[in-house]
């Protein structure tokens, strides 16, 4: 009989042993049948393998950006091989070991392989992890002994969980086209190679016949048959689950998925986008990380025909690896989009990497500027936003750092010295102790001219500060007033919550706040959410500005209470018709969390439609970064999403989903500051267009101010629905408080607006 589950030894185990804070190394104190203090690393490659893509021919690299990438590199090598979630590989290694090197009992021998096949499966061997899983299987059977009815369920939900990867690595990974891994999955989906899935079948169904409610099974056996096209006619009729669950609510065309002919499908973890004209010449750019500690960053470079091309070498980015997520600015109002790299989040005390700061040179080429701009902080963090909090013409940067009682990290709170530099003023402006931090948006919600700040927690309440000035004018570094009006303002409904953003959804000229939901609990219930059978698990919440400093949760009556382990979130318009749509990449860390990704359209203001099924958004593997950018300057924002998990064997290859537009026009405004930043973060902008019933109709957006998990582009691609013409177009600047205004602008045609001009000037296609 094996023991009890709850004293099996597993990577939660090793994750959750005590280590010391940010040091380079840290303490074991992880505990096994087998002793753990003893163990010493495994001599594999890997420690110390240079970063995939590194070519040592490369045109450019500032010797700063070098220094980074060995640092970089020397802290992954330093990192406990025990506890490192980015190791598995070395584990494998040593499990190995002890089951070559002892003749184990039988109880023993089963904690050891069921480990090393866990870690198999971590480190993408899944073929490993299935055949020592079915060892496990065959030596009790050998031994004519019944394994304990939790332990066998178990062993059997590892196994169906090892297949469903195997086929998802061998067919969706491998062989992925423009239609693999999209939910629900048709003809063109379908596995070639069927062992994956028919394994998968085999485990769920037993399960599922030892326990009737098990959701979880029942969701991915659902799954597995249409790996296999043989959904629905073949699922047992008592655990189907109809195919009218996963119809859309409203038409959509297909936005076909064509990152593999674009040449963006890079293969990544879960990582960050941004999209901005790095290069000036016009086109959008794509920026992409990945997780992953030795994985590079990449740059690509937008061909004008449809295509991209890899640009990551001649950039001078070369050893910028990681990085959970990116964050667009332009610190020093130089013109040129810089980029914000943060690392470390979810690894507790072995997440302790700096953030990079990396500054676009102008001329193709970006620079590491992270240690001379006073930035060079270790921590966990995958969170930061940009603010001109002072009205100083300059941005401020606050990152939220994943802070606990046992592992400590405050936020922190830079303001921008005018000369490259920034002095960190968090502490003194009450913005230290906010807890796990998972997301941050700024967003003037009283509409006063000061950026607030709304930041999104794990385990703890949400906060929303106002920014209530300076506690001393003639001394930033004092400290500035940030007042948390959370309970107030009536915007504190979650306990467990991610990315977050401020945007007017329903074009009232006062910013709402959406914040999706997150729990680590979750996994275990999509396949009842799926099912649409109640769950306990945090869903997303949208909170409707009420003008008067508080909000009003409007989540259930406008439809968005249908989304769970949200990560990737962004919005932009899919159909050009001046309201803000939302589109949300799901999952986490276990391959189990198998669930589409959705797509939500704003009807109008008053509910939000799910047309996952309808535009093919439902990937379903991990959505994270996300962006809506008119890439082909056709009119019609595309998406772009950064997809891949956590673990090191789960990577996938990047999305791009191409608008095939509509008969709606648009408007886009590429704003410049003058006494305000340069990016004009913050800027608000009013378009009044004819409305069908007669009087304008006003569309409300804000520079800057995006996703906490999103990189949309600066630029404002604003759809105006039926109207060939805007009536006006109004431009409030933020550190100025000056209002352009411009009446009969032609749509379909971009413009450039620069401050107290009042005068829009053409851009050529």
């Amino acid at each position: 009989m094996t023991p009890p589950i709850s004293s099996r030894f597993t990577l939660h185990n090793l994750l959750a042993a005590p280590a010391l804070a940010c040091l380079l190394v840290a303490s074991a104190g992880a505990q096994s049948p087998m002793e753990m203090s003893s163990m010493t690393p495994p001599s594999i490659g890997s420690v110390t393998a240079p970063a995939a893509g590194v070519d040592s021919q490369q045109v450019y690299q500032a010797a700063s950006t070098r220094r980074m990438a060995e640092r970089l590199r020397s802290i992954f090598a330093a990192t406990d091989w025990k506890l490192d979630p980015s190791k598995p590989a070395l584990r494998v290694v040593y499990y190995s070991r002890l089951l070559s090197s002892n003749k184990l009992p039988l109880e023993q021998d089963t904690i050891v392989r069921e480990q090393l096949a866990r870690e198999m499966l971590g480190a993408a061997d899944s073929e490993g992890s299935i055949r020592e899983l079915e060892e496990v299987r065959r030596r009790w059977q050998r031994a004519q002994r019944s394994m304990a009815p939790a332990a066998a369920r178990l062993l059997g939900k590892d196994l169906g969980i090892a297949y469903m990867r195997l086929g998802e690595q061998q067919n969706c990974a491998i062989m992925h086209g423009q239609r693999e891994c999209l939910f629900p999955l048709r003809a063109s989906a379908v596995h070639r190679q069927p062992r994956g899935a028919q394994g998968a079948i085999r485990e769920f169904t037993a399960l599922l016949e030892q326990n009737s409610g098990d959701t979880q099974s029942q969701w991915l056996l659902n799954v597995a048959y249409m790996q296999l096209g043989r959904y629905p006619q073949d699922v047992p009729s008592r655990w189907l689950i109809p195919a009218s669950r996963f119809a859309s609510e409203s038409k959509l065309p297909e936005f076909p998925q064509i990152a593999a002919s674009a040449g963006l499908d890079v293969t990544g973890h879960a990582g960050g986008v941004v999209v901005a004209d790095f290069d000036g010449d016009g086109r959008l750019d794509i920026m992409v990380s990945s997780s992953g500690p030795l994985d590079q960053i990449h740059l690509f470079h937008n061909n004008g025909d449809g295509t991209f091309t890899d640009v990551t070498r001649k950039s001078g980015l070369i050893g910028e690896t990681g990085g959970l997520n990116l964050v667009l600015t332009d610190y020093n109002n130089d013109g040129h989009p810089d980029v914000l790299v943060l690392r470390g989040a979810w690894w507790g005390k072995q997440g302790c990497y700096p953030m990079s700061l990396l500054r676009n040179n102008g001329n193709g080429t970006f620079e590491d500027v992270t240690e001379q701009a006073g930035l060079l902080y270790a921590g966990p963090t995958q969170v930061a936003a940009w603010a001109d909090i002072d009205g100083d013409g300059w941005l401020d940067l606050f990152v939220g750092y994943e802070s606990t009682p046992s592992d400590p990290h405050p936020s922190l709170l830079f303001h921008n010295n005018h000369d490259g530099t920034f002095t960190e003023i968090g502490a003194a402006s009450s913005l230290s102790r906010l807890g796990f931090v998972k997301g941050a948006a700024w967003g003037d919600y009283n509409n006063d001219g000061r950026p607030d700040l709304y930041v999104s927690v794990m385990n703890g309440k949400n906060h929303l500060f106002r920014n209530d000035g300076p506690r001393d004018p003639h001394a930033i570094a004092k400290g500035w007033n940030f007042t948390d009006v959370t309970a107030i303002a009536g915007v504190a409904s979650q306990n467990n919550s991610f990315a977050a953003w401020f945007f007017d959804y329903d074009n009232d000229g006062w910013p709402d706040i959406f914040v999706a939901g997150y729990s680590l609990q979750s996994t275990a219930e999509i396949g009842a959410f799926e099912m649409g059978r109640p769950v306990s698990a945090e869903q997303p919440r949208l909170y409707r500005n009420m003008h008067d400093g508080t909000f009003r949760d409007v989540t259930s009556e406008v439809h968005l209470d249908r989304a769970i382990l949200t990560m990737g979130a962004s919005f932009g318009d899919l159909d050009n018709d001046g309201w803000l749509d939302i589109y949300l990449g799901n999952g986490d860390s276990t391959y189990e969390a198998l669930l589409p990704n959705r797509m939500f359209r704003n009807d109008n203001g008053r509910r939000f439609q799910d047309v996952t099924t309808s535009g093919d958004f439902g990937h379903l593997q991990k959505g994270h970064g996300v962006a809506f950018a008119d890439l082909r300057r056709s009119g019609f924002e595309d998406i772009f999403e950064e997809m891949g998990g956590a673990q090191p064997g789960d990577s996938f290859q990047s999305a791009l989903y191409q608008n095939p537009g509509n008969h709606n026009h648009w408007i886009t405004l590429e704003l410049e500051g003058v006494r305000s930043n340069r990016a004009a973060f913050g800027a608000r902008v009013d378009v009044a267009v004819k409305s069908s019933s007669g009087p304008l109709r006003h569309i409300f957006r804000t520079v800057g101010f995006g996703s906490s998990f999103g990189g949309n582009p600066l630029e404002q691609h604003i759809g105006i629905g039926p109207s060939a013409t805007v009536a006006e177009i109004v431009v409030t600047w933020p550190a100025t408080g000056i209002v352009d205004r411009i009446h009969n602008v032609p749509g379909d045609r971009r413009y450039h607006l620069r401050e107290g001009e009042g005068k829009l000037y053409g851009i050529a296609p």
